[in-house]
């Protein structure tokens, strides 16, 4: 199985997607990893990626999760998919891979933006993370405000792991 955790920046994908893949002994990987340098170096100027700019990475996380499914891995993946259309591309399987999005109000991710260091995305663009984001349907929606643990654990519980 593929857990994809999904949402905005600053919503703690890679804070929960490691832990939770940590307490099912599970891989984890993030999605940020398989942007180009030039994507890293806009974001880190706060210039929001356009479609032509995602298109490339959104094939080389494709490419990733059909790999992981043919190697039967069950993996964690921290990954935006702020649009249906990317969850769509990326979920193509949809008996082995669930969504879930971590949801929060943008004062609480704002805040937490402005409290993280060493990091590339830059706070000026989480106005355009949540104009782009499409909020999924058929989807499980897990609060932010919770701890990490308190959310890994919703997440286990909602999916039965």
């Amino acid at each position: 199985m593929i857990i994809i955790i999904m949402g905005v920046s600053g919503a703690g994908k890679t804070t929960i997607g490691k832990l939770l893949a940590n307490s099912l002994g599970w891989e984890f990987s993030d999605a940020d990893a398989f942007h180009s340098l030039e994507n890293v170096e806009k974001m880190r100027c706060g210039i929001p990626l356009t479609e032509a700019d995602r298109i490339p990475w959104l094939q080389n996380l494709q490419t990733a999760i059909k790999n992981w499914l043919q190697e039967n891995k069950s993996m964690v993946l921290a990954c935006s998919a702020l649009k249906e259309s990317y969850r769509q591309f990326l979920v193509v399987d949809g008996e082995r891979i669930r969504l879930v999005y971590l949801k929060g109000s943008y004062e609480l991710i704002q805040k937490r933006l402005q409290e993280r260091h060493n990091h590339y995305m830059s706070e000026k663009l989480l106005d355009s993370q949540f104009n782009t984001l499409e909020e999924p349907l058929n989807t499980l929606y897990i609060d932010v405000i919770e701890t990490p643990q308190v959310i890994v654990q919703n997440i286990r519980t909602a999916l039965g792991i």
